[in-house]
């Protein structure tokens, strides 16, 4: 076997099984999950149907590149989305199974294990982190080095963390804005001064940008990396790459469809490999990734139902626990009164309501873990049953 599959950690959700494992709640209490980032809300019906009517494309083999009409569909809303230029859709748009495979399979393409005089490559992710970014990392014969984002900075990504000798060995930095679990948004000047760096260093950057249309005021929507690039004279995407996703936007997790874009020079290489990888899209899926990408007005309902929910959400909690508004994304970064792993237990045994360790979701680096001390709620279910939940919540937090 790969000797590298040792160096992964349990996914979080695999720890909070065995951290629950025996602390069931009371019988009548009825469980509550706001612990994983799965979309709850109704799959639009226009989005099934397009599947439904589409199921004749099973007869045939997917194209890799994906068909004109879905590359064509994503590059004009990216043009319209960011008020940019239309990417080019025969080679700075790329149609994927989801973002997570895509930003897993990345590495693999970009890290180059050659000539680096015994030294592993790096790369860089912030901290606390999607935990594929790390696995696609040190299975890719990478090392990982972190970013720590903390409050009392802002949760600001500073590339200034780590010494000069890290970034030299610097091959792909993931970069997650909005980001998970904070919500935090990356502004122009975040972007001027990562693009600088990538540019000095020779590195690449992946942008995930899965929550990029999850935010509260339907006029300013969230920054993203491309058009961040065009405004800063990079219109070419020069040495970086966006991952998105229909997941969140269009509630249909199950689906697995996004899209990469960018550098058409890093897509063309990207693109071979996954020619080998075995992972074109599904042609029902694709007509149906066409139809959600072509529609916003299911987009802009999506955001009215999160936005009710974080409003009544931190209303009721903020007696108790310092809930603060995420720029964007549907998760709450709460800081806990205790441990955040025997918060978690405790809540989930006296009040039926599943979330994550903060912990879980970081690594001790520096001397810190960003994650200790905090405790990460998804927004996803129904609007009554967060507002239950966080009664619930309130109720655990006050008793403590």
């Amino acid at each position: 076997m790969n000797p590298r599959l040792d160096q992964l950690q349990s996914y979080p959700f695999q720890r909070l099984t065995t951290l629950l494992a025996g602390n069931q709640p009371p019988p009548a209490v009825k469980p509550v999950s706001l612990h994983i980032g799965e979309p709850k809300h109704p799959t639009p019906a226009f989005i099934r149907d397009t599947l439904v009517a589409s199921l004749g494309g099973l007869s045939g083999y997917p194209a890799t590149l994906g068909s004109d009409a879905l590359r064509l569909a994503i590059a004009q809303w990216i043009a319209k989305r960011y008020a940019i230029a239309q990417p080019d859709p025969a080679t700075q748009v790329l149609p994927v199974n989801g973002s997570r495979e895509a930003l897993f399979a990345f590495a693999q393409s970009v890290i180059d294990n050659s000539g680096n005089g015994g030294q592993l490559p790096v790369v860089i992710c912030p901290n606390p982190f999607y935990q594929i970014y790390e696995g696609a990392a040190l299975l890719a014969g990478a090392q990982p080095e972190f970013i720590n984002t903390l409050s009392d900075d802002n949760y600001a990504f500073d590339p200034g963390q780590l010494p000069d000798a890290a970034w030299r060995r610097a091959q792909l930095l993931y970069v997650c804005s909005p980001g998970n679990p904070t919500g935090k948004v990356l502004t122009i000047a975040d972007w001027k001064r990562l693009f600088e760096y990538a540019d000095r260093y020779n590195c690449v950057i992946a942008a995930d940008e899965c929550y990029s249309e999850i935010y509260f005021d339907e006029a300013k929507p969230p920054l993203g990396a491309l058009a961040a690039a065009a405004q800063l004279g990079r219109a070419d995407f020069h040495k970086l790459v966006v991952f998105s996703s229909l997941s969140k936007r269009s509630n249909v997790p199950g689906m697995r469809s996004g899209f990469v874009a960018g550098d058409a020079a890093i897509l063309k290489k990207f693109y071979l490999y996954r020619t080998y990888h075995g992972s074109a899209m599904s042609p029902p899926v694709q007509e149906a990734s066409i139809a959600a990408w072509r529609d916003e007005a299911h987009v802009v309902a999506n955001r009215a139902l999160y936005l009710e929910k974080f409003k009544a959400v931190i209303d009721i909690l903020q007696p108790v626990l310092p809930a603060e508004w995420p720029d964007a994304a549907f998760y709450l970064w709460l800081q806990t009164p205790i441990d955040d792993v025997e918060f978690t237990r405790r809540l989930y045994a006296t009040e039926g309501v599943s979330v994550l360790p903060g912990s879980y979701l970081a690594r001790e680096v520096r001397g810190i873990n960003p994650g200790a001390g905090r405790i990460r709620i998804a927004l996803v279910a129904s609007v009554a049953e967060c507002v239950e939940a966080a009664h619930r919540l309130r109720r655990f937090a006050a008793s403590l």
